[in-house]
């Protein structure tokens, strides 16, 4: 019974004052947080956005590509929160990586993996500058050559901004 009541509430309050989702066309800055590199934001329409990211981690790199749906915060102009998915595809160093999740595995493994993504954030984007400020959490999986969850993805985003003109 409380379900039937609280799904439609939480919908209508998440959908309530959606206008226009975004103040710019595309952006690319840079990511900081347990995986450092950058990142390339471009809308499809006004609420809708793909994000690519290359990062580096464990002395290799990773490359995700994200969908991304944005929900704008009436009450805060410019303020944005939005959620997505995609894939990720990654190389790196196997022994620093087995150091940090716990295997002492002594076999000096580099790592090839390929997963998937979930993201969940806010942003904001200032009015009189192209400047676009993030707070996400992207949590991961892999579903080749290895099988663990990365819970740590939190990263700051401070990206410049091209305008919709």
């Amino acid at each position: 019974m409380k379900t039937k009541i609280v799904l439609p509430a939480l919908f209508i309050i998440l959908f309530s004052g959606i206008t226009v989702a975004q103040s710019y066309k595309g952006a690319i800055g840079a990511r900081f947080g347990f995986y450092n590199g950058i990142t390339l934001k471009g809308f499809t329409n006004s609420k809708s956005a793909f994000e690519g990211m290359l990062v580096s981690r464990w002395h290799g790199i990773i490359l995700a590509g994200l969908y991304e749906y944005h929900f704008p915060v009436k009450e805060v102009k410019g303020l944005n929160l939005f959620l997505g998915g995609g894939l990720h595809f990654g190389y790196f160093d196997g022994d620093r990586y087995d150091n940090y999740i716990g295997h002492h595995y002594d076999t000096h493994n580099d790592y090839t993996v390929v997963g998937g993504d979930l993201i969940f954030g806010a942003e904001y984007t200032f009015k009189d500058i192209p400047l676009n400020v993030g707070l996400d959490w992207k949590p991961a999986i892999n579903f080749v050559n290895d099988d663990n969850l990365w819970f740590d993805g939190v990263a700051l985003s401070i990206r410049y901004t091209f305008s919709k003109k």
